[in-house]
């Protein structure tokens, strides 16, 4: 059997040879669509052993065991062709009535493209991805490390505002909120589905019959903004036993007015990793109630979350530092977030969970809607020992949450088991009115201050900007000066 990660590593350096896929983001997406044909082809082998009845929405020349499992198939020019000009045409077109998976294919393949420009390349990556069987467990769950990889190495390549989640927090969230077979879970910022895949495998352990798995199929629900994490997410899912994975949307959650949310819509469980740092584009704030307008991402995305929970759901999601002691708008939201909800808990990860890509603070928060906050206990999360920072090569991992678990209860009993410590620690809601709705509360058992708080910190950061200002004036002189001598000298 081939090493997988052999297999991967191997397709990377075929691409990077070929003069039209010249960037990580343009590999992975030519690699998103090979993959999801690949695996889905692969998932509907087994479909045909399970079931007398299985029939394929795709024509057979479409299939990639027709025109691609063949190591001695179309190469070149003569494969190139067919790709372009028959393949992706007839996929993004392609129409089966009332058949999900048929109009899931299509809205896969709606915004695909065909970067690679040498088709001799492309049967060699094609062979190598052929390599790998998705009906296999060990190759399947193997696979699944790398594409986590490869998902890595796209979010690397994306813009501000996408980060890939580590594992650990996605799956820390996710034990903490708990979701329960019967309960609807909802991601509104699904990326490639890390946190929709940790559901899942979540309810998977506690499925005890064929009517639970059912159950799980259809559980779930997820939105993804852009083509390729789309395309990406839907593959995730076929890889981890979703037969039709038509409940991801490609579509912009906040372009929607939050008043047309209606009751039906509503879910049990939110688990998510909303964009930070990013902006809307104009008009998509004019979708929220005047008071809550605002082009940040994450804070109108926690407005959503409040709305589209049931009462009695939960919520587990990241957010930054920001949000917490942001004032005017994000004032405003936090009131009404303590007011609708209970917010019982804030974890405060260290700088660098989010390396390379940011390092901006964050905190991943848990609430309940339909109950006021009381009190909001916070926990700040350690470095391991020996650490000061996390990075690429050693991420957050899940075994760094032990003691958080250990110390977590029951929200039924309103956590009565917590006490405070030298991570831990709780503040009335008094308290936090009092301080304005201010969120970004210090561990009071630490003596290392820290950088400080922004009301010191304002005052320096100024200065500083008006230091780089009086440089840069200088600067300008220097130079306007040594130009003007250049000048004068016949230079």
């Amino acid at each position: 059997m081939p090493n997988v990660s052999n297999v991967v590593k191997s397709i990377q350096d075929i691409m990077r040879k070929d003069a039209g896929t010249y960037g990580d983001a343009q590999r992975l997406e030519q690699l998103g669509w090979m993959f999801f044909l690949k695996i889905f082809d692969d998932r509907e082998k087994e479909l045909e052993i399970l079931r007398d009845d299985y029939k394929s929405p795709l024509p057979e020349h479409l299939r990639w065991s027709t025109w691609a499992a063949d190591a001695e198939g179309d190469t070149g020019d003569k494969l190139l062709d067919f790709v372009n000009n028959t393949l992706l045409p007839k996929l993004k077109a392609l129409t089966g009535g009332s058949d999900r998976i048929a109009g899931l294919i299509r809205m896969a393949f709606d915004d695909a493209n065909n970067y690679m420009k040498n088709g001799t390349l492309m049967r060699q990556v094609i062979n190598k991805i052929n390599a790998i069987d998705f009906n296999v467990s060990d190759d399947r769950h193997l696979f699944g490390d790398i594409y986590e990889k490869l998902l890595k190495d796209l979010q690397s390549a994306g813009n501000a505002g996408e980060f890939y989640t580590p594992r650990a927090v996605t799956q820390f969230i996710v034990e903490q909120v708990n979701p329960r077979l019967g309960e609807t879970v909802l991601d509104p910022a699904c990326g490639t589905g890390g946190f929709l895949v940790c559901a899942i495998e979540h309810l998977r352990k506690q499925a005890k019959t064929e009517a639970d798995l059912a159950l799980i199929q259809d559980c779930f629900a997820g939105i993804e903004k852009k083509h390729l994490p789309h395309v990406l997410c839907m593959t995730n899912l076929l890889l981890h036993g979703i037969d039709v994975p038509s409940n991801v949307r490609h579509d912009n959650t906040l372009a929607r007015p939050l008043r047309d949310w209606g009751p039906k819509e509503r879910v049990d469980v939110v688990v998510t990793n909303p964009p930070f740092g990013g902006m809307e584009e104009d008009g998509i704030e004019a979708n929220y109630p005047a008071e809550f307008r605002t082009r940040e991402t994450a804070d109108l995305f926690l407005v959503l979350i409040m709305k589209i929970l049931k009462p009695g759901g939960r919520a587990g999601l990241v957010l930054p530092d920001g949000t917490l002691f942001g004032e005017g708008v994000k004032t405003r939201i936090k009131e009404a977030l303590l007011t609708d909800c209970n917010l019982h808990t804030i974890v405060r990860l260290p700088n660098g969970v989010f390396n390379p890509y940011t390092g901006i603070r964050t905190n991943l928060l848990f609430f309940t809607k339909g109950v006021p906050t009381k009190e909001v206990w916070y926990y700040e999360h350690p470095y391991p020992p020996g650490a000061k920072s996390y990075n690429k090569t050693k991420p957050i991992r899940i075994e760094e949450f032990e003691a958080e678990r250990a110390w977590w209860g029951d929200e039924a009993d309103g956590f009565e088991a917590r006490v405070e410590n030298e991570q831990a620690w709780r503040v009335p809601i008094e308290a936090i009115k009092a301080g304005g709705f201010n969120l970004d509360l210090k561990n009071p058992h630490n003596a290392d201050e820290g950088p400080g708080d922004v009301e010191h910190l304002l005052p320096e950061y100024e200065k500083l900007l008006a230091q780089i200002a009086e440089t840069r004036v200088a600067l300008k002189t220097e130079l306007h000066r040594a130009l003007t001598a250049g000048a004068g000298s016949g230079e």
